[in-house]
């Protein structure tokens, strides 16, 4: 099991290839673009930070994505989703709402990659829980 706190982060953005370039610049990476997963609308694009080894299970990558309907930013807010690794995601979404948060997208399949929950904390924060099984 990966044992960093974060596992995987998704960048919301309005213009995927502008963001690409962004990011290329300032960070001097490169992006894989990579098909959206499971029953993910068929306009979402994503592209992957590429790592210097993606199957080192002890890395931390992520995406940026463009989607009709998310919040991408606008300077003031944040628009940033980090996953936490799990187990089993249902057993840590099944502690959200006892504690205050909400479950906006329970367990779901993202197909050869696990399984992620969508949910937001007491202040507002989205976050992501993800597992394998």
């Amino acid at each position: 099991m990966n044992n960093n706190v974060i596992c995987w982060f998704e960048i919301y953005v309005k213009d995927i290839n502008r963001a690409k370039k962004f990011y290329s610049d300032v960070l001097a990476t490169t992006f894989s673009d990579m098909e959206a997963p499971g029953d993910a609308p068929q306009e979402m694009k994503m592209a992957c930070f590429n790592t210097a080894d993606p199957t080192d299970q002890n890395s931390v990558s992520g995406a940026l994505i463009e989607m009709p309907g998310t919040k991408e930013g606008d300077g003031a807010c944040v628009n940033t989703i980090v996953y936490f690794p799990c187990r089993d995601c249902s057993v840590e979404e099944s502690r959200v709402e006892k504690a205050g948060g909400k479950v906006v997208n329970p367990k779901m399949s993202i197909g050869e990659h696990g399984f992620c929950s969508i949910c937001i904390d007491t202040e507002g924060n989205s976050f992501g829980l993800y597992s394998m099984q």
